[in-house]
């Protein structure tokens, strides 16, 4: 016999309407940030933290930590972001093993271009069908979930600040 714990009819209900309603908004996401910018969400994602951190630059394992991903899948976003113009990497000066990424001011500029349809996209598919109550349920019940799941430091990192610095991400 199993000691498995099935989910009740309502769990079962809630695992999959969550499942569905967020193949649904990234999917959503994906085709818009495609086929307006020709850019996938997570190279954007990469845009944005850069253009958040402090002289929009970050080394590339807190890159790839912070955005769950693995150094080499970053490596790899970075090498086409480069070949763009709108990240430069260079060597880290207090560790030779190490390499910065930094958002170029073209990369600024593209990334300041691409926001606002992607800021209109993330309200339209979340924002804009919720109530004022349910985004700050929304909210709480991500951050927990983030805390509950994550073994560090993760975007947004908790007493990550307001929608000023966020809105080119549509936070």
């Amino acid at each position: 016999m199993s000691d498995t714990q099935w989910l009740n009819p309502d769990e079962q209900h809630t695992w999959r309407s969550f499942l569905t309603a967020n193949r649904l908004f990234f999917d959503g996401i994906e085709r818009q940030l495609q086929q307006e910018s020709g850019l996938p969400h997570a190279y954007y994602e990469i845009l944005v933290r850069l253009s958040e951190a402090p002289d929009r630059q970050l080394r590339m394992s807190g890159l790839a930590s912070t955005s769950l991903s693995s150094r080499s899948r970053i490596s790899h976003a970075v090498a086409r972001l480069e070949e763009s113009g709108w990240v430069r990497r260079m060597p880290c000066r207090d560790d030779k093993r190490g390499a910065i990424a930094e958002l170029t001011d073209e990369g600024l500029t593209r990334l300041e271009g691409i926001a606002p349809a992607h800021v209109d996209a993330v309200r339209r598919g979340l924002f804009d069908a919720l109530s004022s109550a349910q985004v700050a349920a929304l909210r709480d019940i991500s951050d927990t979930l983030v805390a509950h799941l994550s073994d560090g430091p993760v975007w947004p990192a908790s007493g990550d600040p307001g929608p000023s610095a966020g809105a080119r991400d549509g936070r």
